[in-house]
């Protein structure tokens, strides 16, 4: 575990302690929770952006994918 000092304006820390008591939850939890959402969605921006290269002009084989995929659907 490692410690982290961080500065933040006076309001924020009482809101943030506030929010942790209504939780019943610590303070580090709080922020703890707050780095893990922002981690992910971090994470996913970072798969979709490389997906995305990984397609780029392929869009007439994703479409032709997609409507194979609706028309397996709609026999099936």
């Amino acid at each position: 575990m490692s410690d982290l000092r961080i500065r933040l304006p006076q309001d924020k820390h009482q809101r943030l302690r506030a929010l942790a008591q209504s939780r019943g939850i610590t303070l580090t939890r709080v922020i703890d929770d707050m780095t893990t959402v922002m981690l992910a969605e971090f994470d996913a921006e970072t798969r979709f952006m490389l997906r995305a290269e990984r397609g780029a002009g392929k869009a007439e084989r994703g479409l032709a994918l997609l409507d194979k995929a609706r028309r397996q659907r709609s026999t099936g």
